[in-house]
């Protein structure tokens, strides 16, 4: 199994990303999906997660109506879509499966600053 984020890069505050995640080696659409960042010192945090079918939910407060998580089955792909982003928000994201986790991708790295 397999995990490879995608679309991060260098905005300024206030700017979008949209950050793509695609899965290999099990079945996707049977699994509820995450996406999660961390910071060098910190702990890896939930940032949002979608169940199998789609429903979102789970945003941690500090994204909330900022961020929306997406996922295409067919496309064994799971995106976030960030908005209105903040120098805070500034971290490696990662996506992986919610409640059983595999291998950890590299992440892609989102850093906003002006």
């Amino acid at each position: 199994a397999q995990l490879v984020e995608s679309g991060g890069g260098l905005v300024e505050p206030g700017g979008s990303l949209r950050l793509s995640c695609l899965a290999s080696g099990f079945t996707f659409s049977m699994y509820d999906m995450s996406w999660y960042r961390q910071v060098p010192g910190k702990e890896r945090e939930l940032v949002a997660a979608i169940s199998r079918g789609g429903v979102s939910g789970n945003y941690a407060d500090s994204v909330k109506g900022r961020f929306t998580i997406s996922r295409d089955n067919a496309k064994n792909t799971v995106y976030l879509q960030m908005n209105s982003l903040k120098p805070e928000d500034t971290a490696v994201y990662y996506c992986n499966r919610r409640w059983s986790f595999i291998s950890w991708g590299q992440g892609t790295q989102v850093t906003v600053s002006s």
